[in-house]
Parts: structure tokens; C-alpha cells; sequence
């Protein structure tokens, strides 16, 4: 039997999927459905709904440093670990104490959200990061399309859930706490740190001459950044402003697009399949922009997904009661962008800065646009409060896209500080 054949690999990366698809699917793509259930029982304001979708994406991504600290001291399965106990904890102080809306920002938006961030994107992507080199576009890209098949099934399962027992938002997250002890299971028995534990290498097969010139390995720098070198080049920052455009709309319409859906007119059952198809359109975005990933310039790729939102907030503008074909057809574009501008944002670290900071790297771009994106759930709240309408707020999720295409336009790969003969070969395609 040949190496590639006995590469772990692979087999891990199965296995982050499945706790990926855990620890993120069910808490927050069905946690939509569960909360809209619980507003009959915690009445509040959009606002004030809205508000728990902001602080727990705020936790999911604005403790990503904190997040990147516990892999370097703790490595990953014990980040992880932490992750699948914070997600527990959280999703049953839902069950056994949630009744007034502070509760609810507690227990959904800081509890949960912040175990989705141990318990997710970095400690996932740093681990492929480590076991794959050429191929790691598509080993990330694989692993982040977890959490859109998670809300494809989680969404609708959780909504005939509760239609069978009557509405019951108490048992459904009794439901998402039992999930989070099997992802901790998962994670005990199958994470590995890296490829040298088992006595193995990245992709599986020893690297190709570092000097030799091909389009693969133009696409990656052969430079191992410091995280002060990174914050020196003005990639960093232009490209920052694209992930943050990556998270304005993502943020605004897990939020908001049940809701919307249901103000127009359309039925709770309908509502609750849109927000599958949402979820769904993210895997072939996560695919296509997987493998595009390990074929062609970081930056294009990057700018190919926000059109996707684009084009889905522009259909959005016209759903209807009597469109519900076309509302679930924005619904997939809008989650087509975010899947394939998510798998960029989580691989474009490794490719400009190389494997040894990505972690602090990916980290600090999560943290900083989570902290600045976040709050659209919030802002979108008030605006349909101001407007009796979401139409503002889909503008806005265009002009954020808008605003990234343009920076991303500038954002070429950086050239290391000192020019190295193997770092020589690293150019701009």
C-alpha cells in the first residue's frame, strides 16, 4: 500500500468536517428557526433580536486572536474541546433559564457564539493548514462546506421539529446541547496536530523543488511571515476590507432573512426552506472557490464571490408573497457568496504569509472584521424599525461588496522583506 494511500490526511479532514458541520450547522443556522419560535414566549424588538445575532457573531469571530492563542498554548484538540463545552453550556441555559431577553443575549449571542469560535474556523483551518500545502484550497474548502449542508439539514429539521411539538424553542435546543457532546467525541478520538506526529508530511508526499517555477506554486508564498512583517504590508489591510465585506452580508441576512421572508408574506414552512437553501448554496460556493483557490490569483477569486452577493441582494429587493421562487434563488446566491468568499478569507493567509503564522494571521483577520461587521445585525434591526422595510440594509450589503472589489483590485501577493533564492519564484500571475 503507496504513502498516499495511508495519509491521514484526508481521513482528518472527514473528521473535521462532521464536527464542523456539529458545532456550527445546528447552533446557529437552526438556532435561527429555534429563535424566531422564542419570540412568542421572550417578546422583544428587531432590534433587540437582532442584537443576539450581533453579539454571538461578535463572539464567533471577534475572539478568533483569542481563539489563536489557545492553539499555539493548547494545541488543537483541547481549543476544540473548549468549543463543544461552551456550546453546551450555552445552548442549555437556553433550556433550563432563558425568560427575559437578557437571557437571550447571554445565552445565544456571548455563551454560544463564543463556542463557535473554539470550536470552529480557526482551530479547523489552522489543522488543514498544517496537513496540506498544494492541495489546500480544496482540504479547507471541503471542511467549510460542514456548515452549509449542517444548515440544509438543520434548519428544516429543527422547524418540523417544533412543528411537531408545538412550538416547543425549549427542547430544540435541548436537541443542539446533545449535538455538541458528540462533536467533543469526535474531536477526542479523531483530531491529530500535525502530519510529523504520525511520521508523515503535507499533501501527503514530499514538496516539489522549492525552485522550480510552475502556476501552482506561484499562487503561495514560500516565505514564512512573522505576524509584525504581515502588519507592515498593505496587503493585509486591503484585504481586510474584504473580509469584512465577506461578513456585512453573511451577518445581515442569517439575522434577518428568515424574518424578511416572513414579512413579506412568506409562509413559515417556506421561510424555513430558504434559509436550507441559503445554507446550500454555500457548498458549491465553498467548492468552486475552493478549487479555485489552488488554481488562480487569491484576489480574483476573492472578488468572483462578493459579485454572488450582489447579485442575490439585488433579487432580494423584489421577493414577494408571489415570488417565492425567486426569493429562494437570492437566498442561494447570497449563501453562494459568503461560502466561496469564506473559503478564500480562510486560505488567503497561508498563500500570502505561509503556514507558520496562520494561525495568528487568520486569527487577527476574523477578530478585526468580526468586531467591525457584527454589528449589521444590529443596524439592520433599526433600520426595518426606522423603515418598516429591509431595503436600506440590502443596499448596504451591496455598497460593503462594492467597497471590497475595489480594494481587492490593489491587494497583490506582498514580496518578503528579504529576497530569498527560493522565495525568488513567488510572483503575481
Amino acid at each position: 500500500m503507496g504513502t498516499e494511500q495511508k495519509f491521514y490526511g484526508w481521513k482528518l479532514v472527514g473528521a473535521l468536517w462532521v464536527i464542523y458541520f456539529l458545532n456550527m450547522g445546528f447552533p446557529l443556522y437552526a438556532g435561527a428557526i429555534i429563535n424566531s419560535y422564542m419570540l412568542k414566549d421572550i417578546v422583544m424588538d428587531r432590534a433587540t433580536y437582532g442584537l443576539g445575532f450581533t453579539l454571538c457573531n461578535l463572539c464567533t469571530g471577534g475572539l478568533s486572536v483569542v481563539v489563536a492563542l489557545a492553539v499555539a498554548k493548547w494545541e488543537v484538540r483541547k481549543t476544540f474541546l473548549i468549543g463543544s463545552f461552551l456550546l453546551i453550556v450555552g445552548a442549555l441555559s437556553m433550556v433550563y433559564w432563558a425568560s427575559q431577553p437578557w437571557h437571550y443575549l447571554l445565552g445565544f449571542g456571548i455563551l454560544m457564539g463564543s463556542g463557535m469560535s473554539f470550536g470552529c474556523v480557526v482551530p479547523a483551518t489552522t489543522t488543514c493548514t498544517r496537513w496540506f500545502t498544494r492541495f489546500r484550497g480544496r482540504a479547507i474548502a471541503i471542511v467549510l462546506t460542514a456548515s452549509g449542508f449542517g444548515g440544509l439539514l438543520g434548519a428544516p429539521l429543527i422547524n418540523k421539529f417544533l412543528a411537531l411539538n408545538g412550538g416547543d424553542w425549549r427542547q430544540a435546543w435541548l436537541f443542539v446541547a446533545i449535538i455538541a457532546v458528540v462533536a467533543g467525541i469526535i474531536t477526542y478520538l479523531f483530531v491529530k496536530e500535525r502530519p510529523e506526529e504520525l511520521g508523515q508530511v503535507p499533501d501527503g508526499t514530499p514538496a516539489v523543488n522549492p525552485v522550480q517555477k510552475s502556476a501552482g506554486q506561484a499562487l503561495h508564498s514560500k516565505y514564512d511571515w512573522t505576524p509584525s512583517e504581515v502588519f507592515r504590508t498593505r496587503a493585509f489591510w486591503l484585504v481586510l476590507v474584504g473580509v469584512i465585506a465577506c461578513k456585512v452580508p453573511f451577518f445581515f441576512f442569517t439575522a434577518h432573512g428568515v424574518l424578511h421572508a416572513k414579512g413579506v408574506g412568506i409562509s413559515p414552512a417556506d421561510a424555513a426552506l430558504l434559509m436550507g437553501l441559503y445554507t446550500m448554496g454555500g457548498i458549491p460556493g465553498r467548492l468552486i472557490g475552493g478549487w479555485l483557490m489552488d488554481k488562480m490569483t487569491s484576489r480574483y477569486v476573492f472578488m468572483l464571490g462578493l459579485c454572488c452577493y450582489i447579485i442575490g441582494y439585488l433579487m432580494e429587493m423584489y421577493v414577494s408573497a408571489n415570488s417565492v421562487i425567486l426569493a429562494y434563488i437570492a437566498a442561494i446566491f447570497i449563501g453562494a457568496g459568503f461560502g466561496w468568499t469564506f473559503v478564500v478569507v480562510n486560505t488567503i493567509p497561508g498563500h500570502y504569509y505561509g503556514p507558520k503564522s496562520f494561525a495568528k494571521i487568520n486569527g487577527t483577520f476574523i477578530t478585526a472584521s468580526s468586531v467591525l461587521s457584527s454589528p449589521i445585525g444590529l443596524i439592520g434591526g433599526m433600520l426595518f424599525d426606522t423603515y418598516k422595510s429591509y431595503t436600506v440594509a440590502f443596499w448596504f450589503c451591496i455598497a460593503t461588496c462594492v467597497v471590497g472589489i475595489i480594494a481587492l483590485l490593489f491587494a497583490k501577493m506582498p514580496q518578503p522583506p528579504v529576497v530569498k533564492p527560493q522565495a525568488a519564484a513567488v510572483h503575481e500571475l
